[in-house]
């Protein structure tokens, strides 16, 4: 088994963390993992993307050049990254940020409503946990309990408060993917 993830948005929307929990979590039930960032020099509002790869066999390489499982947070990295994505794949998209359709019939495209998704929760930033939950639904490449695990290693104590309203915002966004 191997997917295959690029991961795109604008630094602020937490796609490098997406990434990272789901590499995390995939190390943590035992695959193989890479997670390779991208992101220009601007703090918040740059581009920022990841390739995250996971796979029961060693990776011969982390780049992820035509993307099987796109995610997609915002409307600049659809037009960039969506024309890249290999045939037959997954397209994930924030609808709550992305006004138009991918424009290719031959992926399957699912429009997640992050943002509002997050916002009806009580906590806006947990956009991409919606997103995150939405990848388990739709790869199955690791579950909830394990992302759980990652997020809570990677909040540590100070942060421990967050775990409950994190994994509302992921059980959310699976049930908006399936």
């Amino acid at each position: 088994m191997e997917a295959q993830f690029l991961i795109a948005g604008f630094g602020g929307q937490g796609v490098l963390l997406i990434g990272q929990l789901l590499a995390k979590a995939a190390m943590h039930d035992g695959m193989n993992v890479s997670w390779m960032p991208s992101y220009g020099p601007e703090m918040r509002g740059g581009e920022a993307n990841c390739a995250v790869v996971v796979s029961d066999e060693p990776i011969g390489s982390p780049l992820v050049t035509e993307p099987p499982i796109a995610v997609i947070m915002n409307k600049p990295s659809m037009l960039k990254f969506g024309p890249t994505m290999e045939k037959g794949g997954l397209m994930l998209y924030n609808s709550s940020l992305i006004d138009i359709k991918p424009e290719r019939e031959d992926i399957t495209a699912v429009a997640i409503d992050c943002n509002g998704i997050a916002e009806k929760l009580g906590n806006a930033r947990t956009a991409n946990m919606v997103m995150l939950g939405a990848i388990i639904q739709r790869t199955g490449v690791i579950s909830i309990d394990s992302a759980m695990e990652a997020l809570k290693a990677t909040f540590g104590p100070k942060k421990e408060h967050l775990l409950p309203i994190n994994r509302q915002a992921m059980e959310a966004g699976a049930e908006a993917a399936k």
